[in-house]
């Protein structure tokens, strides 16, 4: 169905002052803080400038590329077509895959080249130079260049196949031949905004390996359980009691919620996977006390949380995908839909593209169209003539946190043995400012993350003693993770876009190494199947060591806790065709606990695959065949597995009635427990759900692992309802009252009310969750916290009201930690496809195709987006043509 119409921007007047919306809560600092940079007198001259309406207009405007006519570009072979459509969608036909790619380079530095120029000096490690002397900046310059990322993407162009590094030199001399002629004025308007506190230098050529860093920020921001490893570490040394960090980390079994795959037909034996270790006991006695390890791990956690997000972090990070096979489906042929939840800011991440040869074969074989990365050849997720995937993210444990005893430049290996660190140096060079050597150490482990961003911060851990003697040195944390060692998940895109069979799938799932995504996909002569890929570590077991399975923090002086090597790409876990005639991978369990190979422990807790598994389920018990159409509705259903839990316990509070009641009589007439833009219950229920984890846990936790919200608290209250005097109901702070369980939720029910008369008003009546519950689109660098209004105005898209929340199939997830309930991250596309009739799939994204503020595209899918509407997505030749509005000739 096309969108016609957008969702209405909110007046000022509907938006919540500071005034009016209580205390401040404390924010998490999980949140990217690049756009916070551009502040003070410069950006206060910019904005003269851009007040000035003529001037800003032109400026504004300069960059906006051509889309139709003809344009010469260096090095094509022949004439490259470029059809877009109403969404300004490019659809290129090329005659040789070289070309294709040349074209795409350019395409993509058309609509998109400051977001692909500001993501490569993220992954470079050069931010500073971009941004200016900032300590934001530098700070993430540290971290990232401690990691090596552009390093590490050095090595791996080397060891990738011939024809993709072919691909990846073709795409980047096509962002050139676009850069050549072009200042950076007339390429993008943030670098005229720039221009006015840093010195803006010509763009640098294109490399290949800026592609390759830019995989490595993706499996950064979509790597595993690492937060859960130092959230452990941290709350024993605040708890001092293993049980009750256990429980806050409930085993996913608990749930109920059924894994993707039956292990009877995942093809992997059962009891392979290691046996969870006993969480009571430390191999390394009681180290996790240890104060100095506590402020080590704090330090680790604060550099690692200084990355600037690029996909998602936190509870935002997810996504939905499942797969129907044809004898579920009117048309006899499968349905696929995905929607991948990721961080959402202006531009989108996905650009949206289809990579076409005039005639395919084997020199040129491409007929591929979907989702791209900007600053990256290829389709990421979509389909092609003959099979359609999707990605969600696995969730597996690809990095642990060692605990090092560091004494000088040396660290503890054995009983006895101290290791030369390796080290460099790299030179942080900042606009304006003095060029910064960061000194780089690294174990056997990896790289040296507790002391990176402050030495003068962690000299007093050095030099202080640890609980066994100064002879044994000093706490430090280093980090192994996957993606630091070089791989082929380069090689995979680009069989994935070639693939034609099931067995092409499993294929390339063997070299999709990081980051490690579920692969869902379906094909157009009937097949359905699912993939796990990933380099996936394998840890030796210790019997009776809580580190041994990778879920806290290990210690680096003992070898038996080294990685062993890696799962092999065979014994990972597929499924082609299941007896069940559908597939739901929602970043839940891949397998029961133990079948398989060891993935992780610290799985998204399953309640939105649950939903689509009874939703499906429910369709076909009634004999009714699906459509495309229902996969739509599906992905935006908003029924809150936490409101069924909850509410019923929530109504068995006594409460006064009257005022005081009046939001507890929402929840009693609220029968669809869906959390919809216009419901009022679904606002008070947020509001009771946010106060109580901050009543229940904030006072005990360290602010770092304030609860967000996310399924794991549901999963943790839940277990503790059936205990009202359970230890996390007191709250610590009252020393002379012990609060029980039903103490706590009438507290919650009361200052919900209390909260939400101020928020919206005394009259239940005027209350919607939408008001509350907005989506604000913040541009990467110039439209967060800090930026003069009018400037931020301007690059900002205006705010929409969504509904959903956490762990509902409309993943708009929102951060309770923070105290707002405005949008955190959510399905940055929801795509449908129909392997029927590929012209009949739909697809939308959550902005729009160009990056220019200025540009119609810019934010012209996020009423669609806000709405639930799809846009046609047209594949054939035939079909492009029928969809084209302009046409763009690249000719040698």
């Amino acid at each position: 169905m096309s969108a016609t119409t957008s969702a209405e921007p909110l007046e000022p007047a509907e938006t919540a002052t500071p005034e009016s919306a209580g205390p401040a809560k404390p924010r998490r600092t999980r949140t990217s803080r690049v756009r916070q940079f551009l502040v003070g007198t410069a950006v206060i001259l910019v904005l003269v400038l851009v007040a000035l309406t003529t001037f800003g207009w032109l400026t504004a405007r300069r960059p906006l590329p051509e889309h139709s006519g003809t344009v010469q570009v260096e090095g094509l072979s022949s004439d490259v077509r470029v059809s877009r459509d109403a969404q300004g969608v490019p659809q290129i036909y090329a005659d040789s895959a070289e070309d294709l790619f040349r074209a795409q380079g350019y395409v993509h530095a058309q609509d998109r080249f400051f977001e692909m120029d500001y993501r490569r000096h993220v992954t470079a490690g050069r931010l500073a130079e971009l941004v200016g002397n900032n300590p934001d900046a530098i700070q993430a310059d540290m971290v990232t260049r401690t990691f090596g990322w552009r390093h590490v993407a050095e090595e791996e162009f080397n060891i990738l196949d011939d024809t993709t590094r072919q691909y990846l030199q073709s795409y980047a001399d096509g962002v050139n031949a676009y850069l050549a002629d072009r200042s950076p004025a007339e390429t993008a308007v943030e670098y005229t905004v720039l221009d006015v506190s840093v010195e803006v230098n010509e763009p640098e050529p294109w490399d290949p390996i800026d592609s390759l860093a830019w995989l490595k920020a993706m499996a950064w921001d979509l790597r595993g359980n690492y937060n859960d490893e130092l959230d452990r570490a941290l709350a024993y040394s605040t708890l001092g009691d293993a049980s009750r960090v256990a429980e806050l980390f409930p085993a996913y079994s608990g749930t109920g919620n059924a894994p993707i795959l039956d292990p009877a037909e995942a093809g992997v034996p059962a009891g392979t996977q290691q046996t969870p270790a006993t969480q009571t006991a430390s191999a390394s006695g009681d180290v996790y006390k240890s104060p100095e390890l506590s402020d080590a791990l704090d330090s680790a956690q604060r550099a690692l949380d200084a990355v600037p997000v690029q996909i998602a972090r936190g509870a935002a990070t997810g996504s939905n995908s499942w797969a129907v096979s044809g004898q579920y489906t009117e048309s006899g042929k499968p349905l696929l839909a995905n929607d991948p939840h990721l961080d959402l800011a202006a531009p989108g991440v996905w650009a949206q593209v289809g990579l076409h040869c005039t005639q395919v074969g084997p020199e040129c074989p491409f007929d591929v169209s979907g989702f791209s990365f900007s600053g990256f050849p290829g389709v990421i997720i979509g389909h092609n003539a003959d099979v359609s995937w999707g990605l969600t993210n696995m969730g597996a444990d690809v990095t642990d946190f060692f605990i090092e005893r560091v004494r000088n430049d040396t660290y503890l290996r054995g009983a006895d043995k101290w290791v030369p660190m390796e080290k460099e140096t790299e030179v942080i060079r900042v606009d304006g400012g003095s060029p910064i050597d960061l000194e780089v150490r690294r174990t056997v482990h990896g790289p040296i993350v507790s002391s990176v961003m402050n030495e003068a911060e962690m000299e007093a851990v050095r030099n202080s003693p640890t609980e066994t003697g100064t002879e044994l040195g000093q706490y430090e944390i280093s980090l192994q993770w996957t993606a630091l060692e070089p791989g082929h998940s380069a090689d995979a895109v680009f069989e994935m876009n070639r693939a034609k069979t099931p067995e092409d799938m499993k294929k390339a799932a063997s070299r999709f190494e990081v980051p490690s995504q579920n692969i869902v996909f379906a094909t157009t002569d009937g097949h359905i199947g699912y993939q796990a890929p990933g380099k996936i570590p394998v840890r030796a077991s210790v019997p009776g060591a809580v580190e041994s399975d990778g879920t806290w923090p290990r210690p680096g002086w003992d070898a038996r806790y080294d990685w062993t090597g890696y799962v092999a790409p065979e014994q990972m876990p597929g499924v082609v065709d299941p007896k069940e005639g559908f597939i739901v991978a929602a970043n839940q369990a891949v397998l029961p606990a133990g079948s398989g190979p060891f993935i992780t422990r610290d799985w998204d807790y399953g309640y939105r695959s649950e939903r689509i598994r009874t939703l499906l389920s429910e369709q076909i018990a009634e004999g009714s065949k699906l459509t495309a159409a229902d996969m739509s509705e599906i992905q935006m259903d908003q029924w809150s597995v936490f409101a069924e839990r909850l509410v019923p316990v929530l109504l068995k509070v006594e409460l006064p009635a009257g005022y005081e009641s009046d939001g507890q009589v929402l929840l009693a007439d609220w029968d669809s427990r869906s959390m919809d833009a216009d419901s009022a219950a679904a606002a008070y229920f947020a509001a009771v759900w946010r106060n109580l984890l901050e009543a229940t846990f904030n006072d005990e936790l360290p602010q770092s692992m304030w609860p967000d919200g996310g399924s794991r608290w549901l999963a943790v209250v839940q277990g503790m309802l059936d205990n009202p005097n359970d230890e996390f109901w007191d709250d610590q702070s009252t020393v002379a009252v012990v609060e029980s369980r039903d103490q706590v939720l009438k507290e919650a029910l009361l200052s919900a009310r209390q909260d939400l008369t101020v928020e919206l008003g005394k009259d239940t009546g005027d209350w919607e969750w939408g008001t509350l519950h907005q989506l604000r689109l913040e541009h990467l660098v110039l439209g967060g916290s800090g930026i003069p209004a009018p400037i931020a105005a301007y690059m900002n898209p205006a705010p929409v009201k969504v509904g959903g929340g956490p762990s509902i199939v409309n993943a708009t997830a929102w951060d309770a930690a923070s105290g707002s309930f405005d949008v955190t991250g959510g399905p940055s596309m929801r795509m449908v496809v129909d392997l029927a009739d590929l012209d009949a799939s739909t697809w939308v994204v959550v902005t729009g195709t160009s990056a220019h503020p200025a540009s119609e595209h810019y934010d012209d899918q996020l009423g669609a987006w806000a709405a639930g509407e799809t846009f046609p997505w047209p594949f054939s030749t035939e079909a492009v043509d029928a969809a084209q509005e302009d046409e763009l000739i690249l000719t040698p």
